[in-house]
């Protein structure tokens, strides 16, 4: 008999005030429950128990035994609890990683909304362009936006795709002029966003012939992160890819244009990356659900936007 069940079945016994009832209470029969109590005492070269015909007592290492007893069970029984209740109503702390741009306009306003239906789980959100280990560094989900993934252990969910569009300054436009074609882009100063499975002085695009466009020109500016690269071509550098979600709001207030609009670079998708299916915890569970239904939705909104413009729906943005 494991140590843990010792224990119960000792103090049930105080509890109860003798071994038959304790043996009834336990479906074991009375001489079970005092070979236990007795293999109890041999295990601790200690008494526990005063025995009578007709009574029953606490040594005084008993008395200290039972508090021990008691309070190690309220443990163990509040542990089991918690754990059963990961399978139920989310809550606790949960800690996500996300690559930063998505992570800031798309993931940010989501989790707000998923706080309102379960607000009893504590989110926080750490946005870095890596791929963090989640074992080691303690994340319970990773949101990441890649062409494809490695092999890992991990266990991935599409949740979804998004692509980037060009775009230039009303400045810079002005003083270069609009491209018409691709091969246009070949006279003009190109920005790049650097991804890791797109090779520098690249651009790859969808639905052309020859989707692998190298830039003719040496690439002035190269950054890993959306804004600052929104901030070097509204400042008139050059011509570069936005994801929709960071070109959008200067579409709107006319500081950026979009270039060659029929166009868009090759898409990327979007993985929720966990560490096991099996006895998932509901809050990893029930924020994984949230963003497999509610990214793509915002993915799409962001781009009926984006048609709008090209539809004249929305203002067209003037030159500065």
């Amino acid at each position: 008999m494991d140590t843990l069940e010792s224990m119960r079945m000792f103090v049930r016994v105080v509890e109860a005030g003798s071994f038959t009832k304790a043996a009834s209470l336990s479906s074991v029969s009375t001489p079970q429950m005092s070979r236990a109590i007795t293999d109890l005492e041999s295990r601790l070269h200690t008494r526990l128990l005063h025995r009578t015909t007709r009574h029953m007592s606490l040594t005084e290492a008993g008395e200290r035994y039972l508090q021990h007893c008691e309070q190690i069970l309220a443990q163990v029984d509040l542990a089991e609890a918690e754990a059963a209740g990961a399978g139920g109503q989310p809550s606790g702390k949960l800690r996500v990683h996300a690559t930063t741009t998505f992570g800031q306009h798309h993931l940010a306003p989501l989790i707000a909304r998923y706080n309102r239906r379960f607000p009893d789980v504590l989110i926080e959100l750490v946005l870095a362009q890596r791929v963090p280990d989640m074992v080691d560094e303690g994340f319970d989900v990773s949101v990441v936006v890649a062409r494809s993934l490695a092999d890992s252990a991990l266990v991935s969910q599409r949740i979804g795709s998004l692509y980037t569009i060009l775009c230039a300054s009303p400045r810079y436009l002005a003083r270069h002029g609009t491209p018409l074609r691709l091969a246009d882009l070949n006279k003009h100063t190109c920005l790049q966003l650097v991804l890791p499975d797109v090779p520098l002085g690249q651009w790859h695009f969808e639905d052309v012939d020859d989707p692998v466009f190298r830039l003719a020109r040496p690439v002035p500016f190269t950054v890993n992160v959306s804004e600052a690269l929104a901030e070097a071509i509204r400042e008139g550098m050059g011509i570069g890819p936005l994801p929709i979600s960071v070109a959008l709001p200067a579409l709107r207030d006319g500081s950026l244009v979009r270039v060659l609009p029929e166009h868009r670079l090759r898409a990327n998708n979007v993985y929720a990356l966990y560490a096991s299916r099996r006895y998932l915890d509901a809050k990893i569970k029930t924020l994984v659900e949230f963003f497999r239904e509610q990214v793509p939705l915002s993915l799409a909104a962001q781009e009926s936007e984006l048609d709008a413009f090209g539809h004249g729906l929305i203002r067209e943005p003037h030159s500065i």
